[in-house]
């Protein structure tokens, strides 16, 4: 399978998804905004963003972060239309806030479908997914996607909700120029909550190489100068992006714990090594959708 094989084949999914929930000129809101230096989470954003926008050819009539949701500004802004979930690698008790956030909201927002856009589940404690499973069974119209097969059983097996494969919507930004490489090797490697240590071996032996996380932002709080939150968050989030993607064109090679560094590479174009994290995110992940691609050189469980 070639490279363009692999990113059209999810592009396709994803657009497929979509359509399933909105069309030409439907409203729609979009909340848990990730305002954080996480590249990967931004480029969830944006894919997001390009998707609704391509979709319905229009903005979100809302948009909020996790702790920027005010129930009664949403309802004012956004009378109808589906209510959008940010998606990514938050849906367990890794990070809990982004959790709460989603249990309230559907507690709070039964007038309406709730779509939770493509979603990795990891629980470390049973009782969290029996705290989730009360707020799905009492919302009317809620839909789950996920973006690979364990966390597809899961979901399957503990919430009564309709549930789907999809893939990461950050593939809706499609192939992505790639700069002049610096260095033989980058290592992007996580610092948070989701590291493992990997064995040095296998990550290899390079006199020529950077070891980088992208958690620093470097990404300066823009002016909004009255601009509509939605245009403002894209921006913000696509210089966000810009940074990760420069900071992945420096190496000739790279390996990576991080599976959106994994999923820009493939965008990019760059030979990589990908290193599972805590619960096999990325191994899961690939084995759904990227097992084909020519710049994948080895995945480690």
């Amino acid at each position: 399978m070639s490279g363009n094989d692999v990113v059209v084949k999810q592009q396709a999914a994803l657009l497929a998804l979509y359509r399933r929930h909105v069309g030409p000129g439907d409203r729609y809101a979009l909340i848990d905004f990730p305002d954080h230096a996480n590249v990967g989470d931004s480029a969830i954003w944006l894919g997001e963003i390009r998707m609704l926008r391509s979709v319905t050819g229009r903005d979100p009539d809302y948009v909020a972060t996790w702790d920027g949701f005010d129930l009664g500004a949403f309802r004012a802004a956004s009378p109808a239309g589906v209510l959008f979930l940010h998606g990514g690698g938050n849906l367990g008790d890794i990070w809990p806030h982004h959790q709460r956030f989603r249990e309230r909201v559907l507690r709070d927002v039964r007038d309406r479908s709730i779509v939770q856009l493509p979603q990795s589940v990891h629980f470390r404690a049973p009782g969290g997914m029996e705290t989730f499973a009360e707020a799905v069974a009492a919302h009317p119209a809620f839909h789950l996607y996920l973006r690979d097969r364990p966390s597809l059983s899961t979901a399957r097996r503990h919430w009564g909700c309709p549930s789907d494969l999809a893939p990461d919507s950050a593939f809706a930004l499609g192939r992505q120029p790639r700069a002049e490489p610096h260095c033989d090797l980058l290592m992007l490697m996580r610092t948070d909550d989701e590291r493992v240590i990997h064995d040095a071996a296998i990550m290899g032996d390079c006199d020529d190489r950077v070891i980088v996380d992208w958690l620093d932002d470097g990404v300066l709080p823009l002016a909004r100068s009255g601009q509509p939150l939605a245009d403002y968050c894209f921006a913000l989030a696509t210089a966000r992006v810009e940074r990760g993607l420069a900071t992945l064109s420096r190496g000739r090679r790279i390996v990576t714990d991080r599976l959106h560094a994994h999923i820009l590479a493939v965008l990019l174009d760059i030979p990589h090594i990908a290193l599972d994290n805590e619960y096999g995110k990325l191994s899961s992940y690939i084995e759904a959708w990227t097992r084909g691609s020519p710049q994948l050189l080895q995945r480690v469980r």
